[in-house]
């Protein structure tokens, strides 16, 4: 009797209680074409599903084996490290392979996948630019490891200032290019990944500088579906060596992969916003480990889960002194820093755009462009009475109201979560009707700004309308965070608005996303050699001001890291977060079989995101970091357990939340 053919199946089912591979026999017809890695359907409870060939063992624990229904497709498009890569992170972040794998896999495209290869240059360094992760203490000794085919790991302190080569590239990217290329040299594939979009364009030319046009793949969400696939298929054909994308692009299956960058990890895009909720450093951090081959991860700040991952040694720090630093960067100071600066304008810690600021700006703008960074874009953002201070709510709904500038130069009220107009609006505490705006967005600074200074060129740059690039003749660029346009020859000075709005956001976070957001501005301003100058409004006894005064994100770091653990929040401890309806989170809670270490905090009711909606609660678990996996692993059974018994309501569960307010 013949041996039976067995193909092991990830199938596209995302309940807990399934979460594991299903074997199927494989009818004769189809033993040319279950190949690993290849799309399958199969029938499962009833119905055929989807699915991936992960496996062809020998034999199987059940004797009597369904048949495969059909083979997609015979192209291999997952890999072996790929499915150990996503069982990892399924398992690190309590979810399933099912969720994971939708996020590692694009869609399948036909007539893409059916037609011939897209030739594809091999990359060759060529024009390796200098000055960047070469010049960094311990950078050159990392280079050379990566020619070696080391498997290093280090996070790279890109001092925050703005100088360019001939191509237009600044320090991150050059650095970037840098140790692709000596990865390449090397005989190693390697893997770029960016926040966003604009992002991975720049670094897509910067290397196609350096190794010939062409020969960069990239993956990331704006491109169309045949164009992303296309990409993918040349990763997993081998056939790209260079690859650059956003958070998705953590699982291409590159062949010998040599290096993962990872830049900014500090910046909220890198945070998956679907099940299981990964995060690409971690992503990153975990392949690194378990396929596997060098991490760099670069970035202007330091956020605390790399601090960690430095003081415990996992990381090696590449980073100059803060002394050093300062000498190649603008100089940047706070409007109100001094009894001095106060003696001369005594409204200097008062008004939200005190003289310093306007001072910062008219000598900037002698010589070039001048930034003006604005935590929020729009008009009017909140407002309250101009008496008494009361937030000005919705009548409807009780939300908070915005004001809108109309064509006619008059503003419009409205609700920002049920969006009802208001025709008027009088003070239920004292009866005035007089408005004021805590909360003034970018459109609003662009218009007071305009009329300081007639005449100048105004430039307005937000998330919903960014600018890519300003030139080197004088403007005003009013921009919200991560949307500052590029600047030519740099900014001749910056000006940070509104830093204690930053400052106060109710998130665990706060500080160290505002100094993230204000040392990526700093950036993009000339030198102080040149005359570049920054100039922040907000408090000046501030850890995280004072942090970027000194342009130390490293010591920040440290300290931020030590109040954490002090204070038991991530990543000092690990911790799981369970939200849902009240009842779903008590009964969760009461299904979970927790670490003896465990400790939890709450159930405690959310802040409603819109109106009408139902009240959501969250509960805390936290454990000692080495409990870490312990932690999700019990919150993993208790969602089997829930999936198998079929219990009503959501629940969400998160392992070390970003954000945590």
């Amino acid at each position: 009797m013949p041996a039976r053919r067995i193909a092991r199946v990830a199938l596209d089912v995302h309940l807990p209680h399934l979460d594991r591979f299903f074997d199927y026999s494989v009818p004769e017809a189809m033993a040319g074409e279950a190949v690993v890695g290849a799309r399958v359907r199969a029938r499962f409870a009833g119905r055929t599903v989807d699915g991936f060939i992960v496996e062809l063992p020998q034999d199987s624990e059940v004797e009597k084996l369904t048949p495969l229904s059909k083979v997609v497709s015979t192209e291999p498009v997952l890999d072996a490290h790929q499915v150990r890569l996503i069982r990892v992170v399924a398992d690190h972040y309590a979810g399933t392979f099912a969720d994971v794998m939708r996020l590692a896999v694009p869609p399948r495209h036909a007539a893409t996948e059916a037609a011939e290869q897209h030739p594809w240059p091999r990359p060759e360094p060529a024009h390796v630019p200098a000055g960047a992760l070469d010049e960094a203490p311990g950078g050159p000794r990392f280079l050379d490891g990566l020619r070696q085919g080391r498997h290093l790991r280090a996070h790279w302190q890109v001092p925050p200032r703005f100088v360019t080569d001939r191509s237009g590239a600044c320090d991150w990217r050059r650095g970037l290019v840098q140790a692709c290329a000596a990865t390449l040299e090397g005989g190693h594939s390697a893997l770029v990944l960016v926040p966003d979009v604009r992002d991975v364009r720049r670094v897509r030319e910067a290397l196609t500088g350096c190794l010939g046009e062409g020969c960069v793949a990239e993956l990331h969400s704006e491109l169309g579906p045949a164009a992303r696939y296309r990409n993918y298929l040349a990763a997993s054909r081998g056939v790209a060596r260079v690859l650059v994308g956003t958070r998705g692009a953590a699982y291409a299956p590159l062949h010998d992969l040599g290096l993962i960058c990872l830049w900014d990890d500090g910046d909220d895009l890198h945070a998956e916003p679907r099940a299981p909720y990964p995060h690409a450093r971690d992503i990153a951090a975990l392949r690194a480990s378990t396929q596997p081959c060098a991490l760099l991860l670069a970035s202007h700040a330091r956020s605390s889960e790399v601090e960690r991952w430095v003081e415990s040694g996992w990381l090696a720090a590449l980073a100059s002194p803060p002394g050093v630093v300062r000498r190649g960067c603008a100089l940047v100071r706070v409007a109100a820093d001094s009894d001095e600066a106060l003696r001369r304008d005594p409204l200097a810690g008062a008004v939200r755009i005190p003289r310093r600021a306007f001072e910062t700006i008219r000598a900037g703008l002698a010589s070039g462009p001048v930034l003006v960074q604005v935590p929020r874009s729009g008009y009017l953002e909140a407002l309250s009475c101009g008496d008494c201070r009361t937030p000005v709510r919705c009548r409807t709904c009780n939300g908070p109201v915005r004001a809108d500038r109309l064509p006619d130069g008059g503003r419009r009220l409205s609700c920002r979560w049920c969006g009802r107009v208001m025709a008027s609006w009088q003070c239920p505490r004292c009866g005035s009707a007089r408005l004021r705006a805590p909360m003034v967005g970018s459109r609003r600074t662009a218009e007071e700004l305009g009329r300081a200074f007639p005449g100048v060129v105004l430039v307005d740059s937000s998330g919903q309308n960014p600018r890519e690039s300003v030139g080197d003749t004088p403007a005003l660029v009013v921009a919200t965070p991560g949307a500052e346009p590029f600047p030519s020859a740099g900014y001749s000075a910056a000006v940070l608005l509104d830093a204690a709005l930053l400052l106060g956001r109710a998130d665990l976070r706060a500080g160290e996303e505002a100094l993230r957001r204000w040392l990526a501005a700093v950036a993009l301003v000339r030198p102080a050699s040149e005359g570049g100058s920054v100039c922040l409004v907000g408090p000046a006894g501030d850890a995280s001001v004072q942090a970027l005064v000194r342009l130390d994100p490293a010591g920040f770091a440290a300290r931020e890291l030590a109040q954490r653990a002090e204070a038991g929040f991530p990543p000092a401890v690990a911790m799981c977060a369970v939200e849902g309806a009240e009842r779903t989170v008590t009964g969760f809670a009461r299904l979970a079989d927790w670490p003896e270490q465990a400790e939890v905090l709450g159930r405690a009711q959310l802040p409603p995101d819109e109106p009408d909606a139902e009240p959501v609660w969250r509960l805390l678990v936290r454990v000692p970091r080495a409990a870490g996996g312990a932690l999700a692993g019990s919150a993993k059974k208790a969602l089997a357990v829930r999936s198998a018994r079929k219990e009503p309501g959501a629940v969400r569960v998160r392992i070390d939340p970003v954000e945590l307010s």
